[in-house]
């Protein structure tokens, strides 16, 4: 079953849910680590499981899991083996499924609402770096090398049981390609591929976002195409680009606008305001699964998610 068309079909749009590494910074855990969120995964599992828990709350219908920056290479310089890493990663999906079912199974918080999702988070190579390269994407790999980096996490979150893969923040095309091939190798799984842009039309690495939308979407897994941690300002012009390309649901999770800079490890604090109320923008525009990225938080879903389930 496509959960995304499932949910569609039902209502308007699809929310999202919001930050987790960053939330989680504002929650009081120190994420000061190449692991990122990864390092709450390894020392304090029920951090996340919660705050999975308070976006379903806020109105969520997906999690997206803590697997963002996990990966076999990661966990290495941790010092754990193969079996350890990859148990970690499925840990992740683990998380999310728990926390979908506690809320669930709330009878209360069925009202009005379709049964949320998990997609497995599947972060670019560049958050491996953690150096930022996310948001710039010239590796200087080779499909093929790619490919070989994000297989034992895609198995391995496959096979956790995820609804489904969430390919995000990917800056450069070659690397798009490369994840949509690799979803080639699983039978039945589905995903989404997301971009991170630098202005209202071109991906970090300079492509355009149409030209890279358009190299992607005619694979049957892929079932949704957009952008995520990309400044709002931009996202309203994206989404009209991707429309002209697509005839796939487009999805949208911005940042809160505020610029990361990865020597200090922080944001630059200068947030765009009301950040929840400009989902009606960008469902406007075209967009039909909409969130948040980083430095959001569940006020902002439970804005986005009210203002979606007003529409019903």
């Amino acid at each position: 079953m496509n959960p995304i068309a499932y949910i569609l079909d039902r209502q308007p749009a699809l929310v999202i849910d919001g930050a987790l590494a960053t939330e989680l910074e504002r929650r009081g855990y120190d994420l000061r680590d190449k692991l990122w969120s990864a390092k709450i995964l390894l020392e304090q599992p029920e951090a996340i499981q919660q705050l999975h828990y308070d976006y379903f709350k806020a109105g969520a219908d997906c999690a997206v899991t803590a697997s963002y920056q996990a990966t076999l290479e990661g966990f290495a310089r941790r010092g754990l083996n193969e079996t350890e890493a990859l148990a970690l990663m499925q840990k992740s999906v683990f998380l999310a499924q728990e926390a979908r079912d506690q809320f669930w199974a709330e009878e209360s918080n069925r009202v009005g609402r379709t049964k949320p999702f998990v997609a497995a988070s599947i972060g670019p190579y560049g958050a491996f770096l953690a150096n930022g390269e996310e948001y710039i994407g010239n590796y200087g790999l080779t499909e093929k090398e790619l490919m070989d980096f994000h297989r034992p996490r895609m198995k391995a979150l496959i096979e956790a049981g995820a609804d489904m893969l969430a390919c995000e923040t990917v800056p450069c095309l070659i690397e798009a390609q490369a994840l949509v091939k690799l979803l080639g190798e699983f039978a039945g799984i589905q995903a989404w591929i997301s971009f991170s842009c630098r202005d209202e039309l071109k991906v970090c690495e300079g492509d355009t976002l149409a030209d890279c939308v358009e190299q992607i979407e005619s694979s049957p897994q892929v079932t949704a195409v957009g952008v995520n941690c990309t400044s709002p300002i931009y996202i309203s012009a994206l989404i009209r680009e991707a429309k002209k390309v697509t005839n796939k649901p487009v999805l949208v999770y911005p940042n809160s606008g505020e610029t990361y800079d990865p020597d200090k490890k922080d944001w630059n604090n200068h947030p765009v305001q009301q950040f929840g109320e400009q989902a009606k923008d960008w469902y406007e525009a075209g967009a039909r699964l909409i969130g948040g990225c980083c430095r959001t938080t569940p006020e902002d879903i439970q804005v986005i998610a009210s203002w979606v389930r007003n529409q019903l």
